[in-house]
């Protein structure tokens, strides 16, 4: 039986986590973290040119497994109860990787650049979840939903980052409460654009 080739994309993603849970994220370099995963900077650099990349790498993989932890009847029940599931496959999935994250927030907090990448990676990601609760993300109104989504995910994940607890209580009351915010402010905002309407006609 052929020995089946290394995952590289992985390799590079489990390597720069478990660096980051140990000695941050802004003082490393690629050559660190290629020689963590046991490979050679010339077999990195073309997969991950940047650490930039790779957390749009892990990204991608922290996506890719909430898409693929659907339930039957995933589409049942209202948007709020749909969206909370759906976060709380994601706060599962990042679960492994929470003290690396805690060191990638921090040092990101102070490196405005890197705040800003991340902006763009956090409104891609919130898309993908509102389509997995059936919710649309196109057109405008998609726009402001994955915004609005992406500021009650960073409140939550906040609570995530210190909750060491193995149900994640801390982190479920504190979604919760900030989906009912956010579902305040949308109906909210639905009340205005119906008043502007009838104002209109």
């Amino acid at each position: 039986m052929a020995k089946k080739k290394p995952d590289i994309p992985d390799q590079v993603i489990d390597a720069a986590m478990a660096l980051a849970a140990t000695r941050g994220w802004r003082g490393l370099t690629l050559a660190d973290i290629a020689e963590a995963a046991k490979l050679p900077l010339s077999k990195v650099h073309p997969v991950y040119s940047s650490k930039a990349a790779i957390l749009r790498g892990f990204t991608r993989r922290v996506d890719a497994a909430v898409l693929a932890g659907e339930e039957p009847g995933a589409g049942e029940g209202g948007a709020r109860d749909r969206l909370f599931e759906v976060l709380m496959r994601r706060f599962d999935a990042l679960q492994p990787h929470r003290e690396a994250l805690g060191n990638i927030v921090y040092d990101q907090a102070r490196d405005p650049v890197a705040a800003l990448c991340g902006l763009g990676r956090l409104e891609r990601s919130m898309a993908a979840m509102l389509e997995a609760a059936r919710l649309s993300s196109g057109g405008l109104r998609g726009l402001f939903r994955a915004k609005a989504l992406g500021l009650t995910y960073l409140a939550t994940l906040k609570v995530f980052l210190g909750d060491d607890s193995s149900d994640l209580a801390a982190t479920m009351a504190a979604l919760d409460r900030n989906l009912r915010r956010l579902d305040r402010l949308a109906g909210k905002c639905s009340r205005m654009q119906c008043r502007a309407a009838a104002a209109a006609e």
